[in-house]
């Protein structure tokens, strides 16, 4: 575990050295209608930001609303994998007891078959395995999603430029008709 714990320190160290590298450089660009400025590494750091901490490019976005339902699809992905996992274990520990010879009689799992053990070992790690790839999935549709919505935050929307839908009169029969209106203001 402290492994773990120091290669997590090691990654966030070198993520604020880049990312304070990236913020030296001050890159400025004019948007050419509104003449606003735009930050051109705000999708990176967003992404990188949500790959350090999930939920963390989300509030560098300011849509903090979001960060439950990272932690809520994590959370849950991780539950399932542990879930799985510590059946998978108790099968598999009562199917090794067995083939030792020490099986207790009076456990929980004396009543099944060889093959049932091995048949709900194989099940559990179908699904343990399987959760794990949903969560990874999870966490790096996180990251993906960061990104995208910095990008969307410095879209474009000119209040120049308009689409409506209109309804109108047609001039030989007189009925109604639907359509979409585009106008563009010089």
């Amino acid at each position: 575990m402290n492994k773990l714990v120091s290669i997590f320190f090691l990654f966030f160290l070198i993520g604020t050295t880049s990312v304070s590298a990236q913020e030296e450089l001050n890159i400025v660009v004019r948007d050419s209608i509104k003449g606003e400025e735009i930050n051109p590494l705000a999708p990176s750091k967003a992404a990188f930001y949500s790959a350090i901490l999930p939920g963390m490019g989300q509030a560098y976005n300011k849509k903090y609303w979001k960060i439950p339902i990272v932690y809520a699809a994590l959370g849950t992905g991780i539950g399932i994998y542990a879930y799985n996992n510590k059946n998978y274990h108790k099968y598999r520990d009562e199917y090794k007891r067995r083939l030792n010879g020490t099986e207790d009689p009076n456990g929980k799992l004396s009543n099944l078959t060889d093959n049932q053990l091995i048949s709900a070992q194989r099940q559990f790690q179908k699904n343990r395995d399987l959760s794990l790839i949903v969560t990874v999935g999870i966490y790096i549709l996180n990251i993906v999603e960061a990104n995208v919505d910095a990008h969307l935050l410095q879209f474009n929307v000119s209040d120049k430029l308009t689409l409506k839908p209109d309804i109108y009169q047609n001039d030989l029969n007189y009925k109604k008709n639907v359509g979409l209106t585009l106008n563009y203001n010089f």
